[in-house]
């Protein structure tokens, strides 16, 4: 697994590279097929990685919330809702934002203040585990770029596609070329 303060500069070399993925996949994908590979790779890496060694997406995403969130994490927190409000949280109309980034229930050490009433939305992260991946490419994709667990999948499946890049594996041989003429 890429560490996670490498991921920026790693996905770079791979952006390119992954939007021709996505656009393959549309065209050589069956999609219950590719959920299936998306679920199976999401539970090996799951089985054996704990996300708090990275967090990156309490520190880099704004965390969405609702009434009940609000409910809930205030309840937890042992605050009155107009409190954990005013506190904690920016509303744009009918939507929730946790006011700050990095999260402010973001431990020093990595772990969630709040984790066992945590909202959905960062409990579901990175989303991979659920159906319809094969229309929802552009925001695997992007989370690619900060997510070593998504990078890690997005990886898994050029392989099991059989997926070569043919600019970036001419990139790659001419680095070589460069090397050995050295």
């Amino acid at each position: 697994m890429i560490n996670p303060s490498k991921i920026k500069k790693v996905y770079q070399e791979f952006a390119g590279q992954n939007e021709k993925f996505r656009l393959f996949l549309k065209k050589n994908a069956v999609d219950y097929e590719l959920d299936a590979h998306f679920l199976r790779i999401h539970n090996e890496i799951f089985s054996e990685y704990d996300c708090c060694e990275c967090s990156n997406c309490c520190k880099l995403y704004d965390i969405l919330v609702d009434k009940n969130d609000i409910e809930g994490i205030s309840q937890y927190l042992g605050l009155p809702e107009n409190d954990f409000i005013e506190k904690y949280i920016i509303a744009h109309d009918e939507d929730y934002i946790i006011k700050d980034k990095p999260c402010c229930f973001l431990d020093a050490d990595g772990k969630c203040g709040i984790y066992e009433s945590r909202p959905p939305v960062c409990r579901e992260f990175p989303h991979t585990d659920k159906p319809y991946r094969l229309y929802n490419m552009y925001g695997i994709l992007s989370f690619a770029e900060d997510c070593p667990v998504v990078f890690e999948i997005i990886e898994r499946l050029k392989k099991i596609y059989n997926y070569r890049n043919n600019d970036y594996q001419r990139k790659k041989r001419k680095k070589i070329r460069r090397r050995d003429n050295k």
